[in-house]
C-alpha cells in the first residue's frame, strides 16, 4: 500500500486575475511563502514522508523544499509533474486569450478535451505524463506508515484524480485544487482510493 499526498504549490502572481501560467517561472508570494511553511508543518504532523517529489518549475520546487525540510525527506524533481505547456498562451490573460482566438478559447471552457493549446500541450498528452508519475508514485513502497509526496500544478492534480476516480476527461472542470491544498490517495493492488480532496483547514488565517 501507498499513501500519496498530492500538494498544488503555494500562491503566485498570476492566479488573480487568472493568467495562463504553466510553465513560466513565478515565484511564490509572501502568502505563497506562508502557506507552504503551513503546509510543511500540517505534513509533518499528520505523516512520515519518505520521498517528496516536485515539478520542475520553481513555485512547486519552493514548495517541496518547505515539506522536505520540515520532515527530513528528500526532494526530488520530476518533469512529469510538469505543468500544462500552454504555448502562445502562456501568461496570457483569459481576456487576451480569447480576443487572440475566440473558438479555441470557447472551446477550452466547454470541451477541454478538444484542444490543443498553440505550440503547446492538449489534454490527453496532461493526462498521460500525469498518469505515468501516478502510477510510478503507486509503485513505490514508501514504507509502513509513510508517504509520497507530489508537489505540482492545479492541472497535473486534476489530471492524476480524474485517473484516480476512472472519470472521464470531461471531469476537468469539475475538480478544484487551491494553492497549498492536499489531497490524499492511498494506492494498493493496482487500485486507488480518494481519501480526502484539497484539504485547506491548515491554511486558516492566512
Amino acid at each position: 500500500m501507498t499513501r500519496i499526498l498530492l500538494v498544488r504549490h503555494g500562491h503566485v502572481d498570476g492566479i488573480e486575475p487568472p493568467r495562463f501560467r504553466g510553465r513560466r517561472e513565478t515565484p511564490l508570494t509572501g502568502l505563497g511563502q506562508r502557506q507552504a511553511a503551513a503546509t510543511a508543518a500540517r505534513i509533518a504532523r499528520a505523516w512520515k514522508p519518505a520521498a517528496v517529489w516536485t515539478s520542475p518549475v520553481q513555485r512547486c520546487v519552493a514548495t517541496g523544499r518547505a515539506i522536505a525540510e520540515a520532515t527530513g525527506a528528500a526532494a526530488t524533481a520530476i518533469e512529469a509533474l510538469n505543468d500544462l505547456d500552454y504555448g502562445a498562451w502562456t501568461w496570457l490573460t483569459h481576456e487576451a486569450a480569447r480576443a487572440a482566438d475566440p473558438d479555441l478559447y470557447e472551446r477550452w471552457r466547454t470541451a477541454p478535451a478538444s484542444v490543443r493549446f498553440p505550440g503547446g500541450e492538449s489534454l490527453q498528452d496532461l493526462v498521460l505524463r500525469a498518469g505515468d508519475a501516478l502510477r510510478l508514485a503507486a509503485a513505490q513502497d514508501p514504507g509502513e506508515g509513510r508517504a509520497l509526496v507530489l508537489v505540482t500544478h492545479d492541472s497535473v492534480a486534476r489530471a492524476m484524480l480524474m485517473q484516480a476516480l476512472d472519470q472521464p476527461l470531461s471531469a476537468y472542470r469539475r475538480l478544484v485544487f487551491s494553492p497549498c491544498g492536499v489531497t490524499e490517495i492511498e494506492a494498493a493492488d493496482g487500485h486507488a482510493q480518494v481519501l480526502g480532496v484539497n484539504a485547506t483547514e491548515h491554511l486558516a488565517g492566512l
